[in-house]
């Protein structure tokens, strides 16, 4: 059964680094995704969701970091998944 496109995609990644790449003459964006999908599902969820045409994707896994919270309390961040997104030439994606 195919995921819904917005479910896939949780979010843009909005940071220096992130808006930089997209003012490339091939824009790329950085989506954060499921942890459980992959880069065929992205693909799909990005050319549906903003009816582009998608050149590549790359991910990366963040492992989430041990950490203090309080008093000796020590807990866990969730792990995490990006998507680096490369549009073909001509393509733009405008978040409002």
């Amino acid at each position: 059964m195919a995921r819904s496109p917005y479910k896939i995609l949780l979010r843009p990644v909005l940071t220096e680094r992130a808006v930089a790449l997209q003012g490339l003459m091939e824009p790329q964006y950085i989506f954060e995704v499921l942890v459980d999908s992959n880069k065929r599902e992205i693909r799909t969820a990005v050319e549906k969701a903003f009816n582009v045409k998608v050149e590549s994707v790359n991910t990366v896994r963040r492992q989430g970091k041990e950490g203090r919270f309080g008093y000796a309390r020590v807990g866990r961040r969730p792990e995490s998944k990006r998507a680096i997104v490369k549009l073909a030439a001509g393509q733009k994606i405008e978040f409002s």
